[in-house]
């Protein structure tokens, strides 16, 4: 999971769903960013969380493509345990 640190969604939380190159990946957030149109974004403008969410990687790893609100869901369930804020981008413990 990671967090923009820049442009128009500054502060949401994303999945990674493809690493283009050492320097672009594609990031869904399953609502907005669909995984039909992830976000190709620049890693200098992401932070890393170092969390996972495990049920679209269970999907990745199979060959499949997530759908939206599993990405959606993950994304909610992080969230929600407070870990990360995915407003400010914060990480916390």
């Amino acid at each position: 999971m990671v967090i923009s640190k820049s442009g128009r969604d500054r502060g949401k939380a994303f999945v990674v769903v493809k690493v283009i190159n050492d320097r672009y990946l594609s990031i869904s957030d399953g609502d907005l960013r669909k995984i039909e149109n992830p976000k190709k974004k620049n890693v200098c403008h992401l932070h890393f969380t170092h969390l996972r969410a495990d049920d679209v990687l269970d999907c990745l790893h199979k060959g499949e493509i997530p759908a939206n609100h599993i990405i959606k869901k993950n994304i909610k369930r992080i969230l929600d345990k407070g870990i990360i804020s995915g407003e400010g981008g914060l990480v916390s413990g």
